[in-house]
């Protein structure tokens, strides 16, 4: 199901949806990661924002 974006609240704004490719591509956009790195992170350690960017900055620098 798609987002219906003109609902704007707070409510998932700590989370990535996998299943939105735009919020694979704008995350993996802002991280300098790719969007299938950002669904494998997501895969591996859930879509919580926060630990996906602790994760990302970690993968880059490897």
């Amino acid at each position: 199901m798609v987002d219906d974006k003109s609902k704007r609240d707070f409510r998932d704004r700590d989370r990535v949806s996998a299943d939105e490719d735009y919020e694979v591509e704008y995350f993996a956009k802002t991280a300098g990661i790719t969007p299938q790195q950002t669904r494998e992170l997501i895969a591996r350690h859930g879509n919580d924002r926060a630990t996906l960017e602790a994760q990302a900055r970690r993968l880059k620098g490897k």
